[in-house]
């Protein structure tokens, strides 16, 4: 699997607003937090309100907060919200993959890479991701 910037960049703002859920987070508080380049994460922020991720409030006063608990969002939630399927062979859904000859066993193979990483990043929430952070800085 290919975590691409910007995948990257939305699972760590995720955790970030997680952090301070329920108050309201800035898009400039995030980006300096995480080091993320604010322009980029603006766009980011789109896509993850867009998907039901987060909720924003205009104004002085507004930010950006979880729509939904940490506990109910997944690393796989906020992958697919910003980059789409977590598979593909040559640009297109493992699924529509086909083989023949030799390399028919192949889209098999595909689909299991998808299974075990679906297994993955869909099974770990923000919730246990930010308990695993507290735990760290702790020892």
């Amino acid at each position: 699997m290919y975590v691409s910037a910007r995948t990257d960049y939305a699972v760590r703002a995720m955790l970030s607003v997680a952090a301070d859920h329920p108050q309201l987070v800035k898009a400039a508080t995030l980006a300096a937090a995480q080091d993320i380049p604010l322009s980029f994460l603006q766009g980011i922020l789109l896509d993850l309100r867009r998907a039901g991720l987060l909720h924003s409030h205009r104004g002085v006063d507004g930010g950006y907060a979880l729509a939904r608990d940490a506990q109910d969002i997944t690393v796989g939630d906020v992958v697919r919200a910003v980059g789409g399927a977590l598979t593909t062979v040559r640009g297109l859904p493992t699924t529509t993959a086909t083989y023949h000859g030799a390399a028919t066993g192949l889209g098999d193979v595909w689909m299991a890479v998808e299974a075990a990483i679906e297994g993955v990043v869909d099974r770990t929430t923000l919730a246990e991701l930010s308990v695993s952070a507290v735990s760290s800085r702790s020892k």
